[in-house]
Parts: structure tokens; sequence; C-alpha cells
């Protein structure tokens, strides 16, 4: 076991705020022009996890170096109703997706007639069903094709195979009920099954509803489509964040008092992007160990419920990697 690195895919239709989002996270440019699929590549950005442990032990310690736990954020391609049979970059999309560990999908809940929605209405909910009903046609798929290759072996009353097979066809049933596979109540033996797929939606989704300061909010306007997407997010008890990705991107370039002060007379409380950081790490299980001495303090990302054996090994392991790697 090493030290966890996990990387959460950052998703949501075009012209939601997917990109300025990305630069706000990390600091890094990529294209957020209003215009649908302008980014093609998928971005990853490093971004520190915000925790004052760690710099309490570094100023106790008189530490040289200190380094924070980390998640991995990446700007996947904006994606249209369609992607699951291609439309857009719909097969990029969902390989790119398919490579992370975690999904945040990103919803604007801003009105504003200088930046288009692709669907001709903000409507964050209709957004969410959108993404997530392409995640579960593309899951669909996989779960139909690895039943397929199951027919031989339940033929042969392969014990391992029929069980498998039992657990697809509940699964298929799920999904077709409009339902993710992270729903879907599994015993051990069956998740070690399921994880093989590498399915869409059995990945942990965290939602991202992006507002704009000054603008058309729809929680500020207690809006209908606000509440009816706040009722599906607590009847799903689901984790979400709401953050101004637009107030951070223009802020990124300040620091302390002077942040503060810009964005007060932006009008921004608080942009979100710290907790949204905090409940990502949340999100993917993940708990911190810290080691500290003058030479250096650092917080070591493990997965929840590890035993300290298992947060040592890790931390010996990424020592040892860091030093040969150093050679």
């Amino acid at each position: 076991m090493s030290s966890t690195k996990l990387a959460i895919g950052i998703v949501g239709l075009p012209n939601v705020g997917k990109s300025t989002l990305f630069n706000a996270l990390t600091k890094k440019a990529v294209p957020a022009e209003n215009y649908p699929f302008c980014t093609i590549d998928p971005a990853v950005g490093v971004v520190p996890v915000p925790d004052e442990r760690l710099y309490k032990l570094a100023e106790f310690s008189k530490t040289q170096t200190t380094i924070p736990a980390i998640v991995e954020f990446v700007d996947i391609a904006g994606l249209v109703k369609g992607a699951s049979e291609g439309e857009g970059l719909g097969n990029q999309f969902l390989s790119n997706i398919r490579e992370t560990d975690a999904i945040a999908e990103v919803v604007r809940i801003f009105e504003d007639d200088n930046v288009i929605h692709v669907n001709g209405m903000v409507d964050p909910l209709s957004d969410i069903e959108v993404i997530n009903l392409e995640l579960i046609i593309a899951d669909q798929q996989t779960v139909g094709k690895r039943k397929g290759n199951l027919v031989k072996d339940v033929k042969k009353g392969d014990k391992t195979a029929i069980a498998e097979h039992a657990l697809l066809e509940r699964l298929d049933a799920h999904l077709a009920s409009g339902k993710l596979a992270n729903s879907l109540e599994v015993t051990d033996v069956e998740k070690k099954m399921l994880k093989q797929l590498n399915l869409l939606t059995i990945k942990p989704i965290l939602y991202i509803l992006n507002k704009k300061a000054g603008g058309k909010n729809l929680d500020e306007m207690n809006d209908e489509r606000y509440k009816a997407l706040i009722n599906f997010l607590e009847k799903e008890k689901v984790i979400y964040t709401i953050v101004d990705a637009g107030v951070e991107h223009e802020l990124s370039a300040f620091e302390g008092e002077e942040k503060e002060m810009f964005r007060s007379e932006l009008g921004a409380k608080d942009d979100g992007i710290d907790t949204l950081i905090k409940n990502s790490y949340q999100l993917l299980d993940l708990i911190t160990y810290f080691t500290t001495g003058e030479k250096e303090t650092r917080a070591w990302t493990v997965k929840k419920d590890s035993t300290a054996p298992q947060a040592g090994n890790a931390i010996h392991g990424d020592l040892k990697k860091n030093s040969s790697e150093q050679k």
C-alpha cells in the first residue's frame, strides 16, 4: 500500500463554468471561452488540501519544508446529450472519466444572457439528469457486453459466472430504472466483481453548484428550479458545494487581506473553493497522517479506516520511492 493519490474528473455541460472552476482550483491556464468543447484534452491540476493542522505543526517544529496533502482534478471535455452514442466529444469524454476515481458534476445556478446555455435555459436539475443518463447508458453498454462474455461459462454451470451474471441482471434493472450503480446494495464479494467492470456510475459523485457574484443567482432568487435541485440533492444524500468559480479565478493572483478586500468589492462572501477541496477529500474517503520535524512537515494521504501499520507502510513506501528517484 502506498500513499493514496486519487483524481476527480470535473464534468458538466458546455458553458457551466467547468474550466473557470478548474482555473480557480489550480491557477493553471486552460481555455475557458464561452464556446462548447473548447477544452478538448483533459488538463490535470494538483491541488493542495487546506489544513490548518499541518501549518501549526510546521510552525511548532520550525520546519524548513511543508508539504500538504493533494487532490488531483482533471478538466474533462464538455458533455452533450447523446455522448454515450458518440455525440460531441462523447467517446473521449467517457474514456477520460473512466480514468478518474470520482466525479465532480458542475451545474450552473446563475442566469446570464451573455453566456449561452447549451439547452437554451438554465435548469441545474435537468443538467444533472442529462449527465447522469449518459453515464447510465454507457454503463448499460458495459454490462451488456460483460453478460454476453459470460454466456458460455453460465451454460457450463460455472458457479462464479452464474453469480456474476445474476448480479449483472440486478444491476441492469437498477440502471434501467434511472439509478446509478453506486446506489445498488451489494455484498463485499459482489463489490469486487463490480470493481472489475470500471463502471462510470459506481464512482462517488460530488455536485458543484456554480453561481456568479452580482448575477441572477437561482438560490438568491428563491427560484423553483433551485428548490427542485436542493430537494433532489438532499433526497439522494449526496455531497454538494456552492461555489463562485468566476470570483475565485479573478482573485487567484491575490493572497491574504488583499484577496479578501477585492472579494468584498466584487460582492462575494465566500467562493466555496476551500470547502470544495475539503469535500472532495471526504468524497474520496481519505484521511491525513502527519509527520513533522525540522527538515520537513508533511501530510500523508491514506484511505479512511487504514490501520496504523498500513499508514506506516504507506509513508515508508513513499519515502523509499522518493529516495530512489532522487538518486
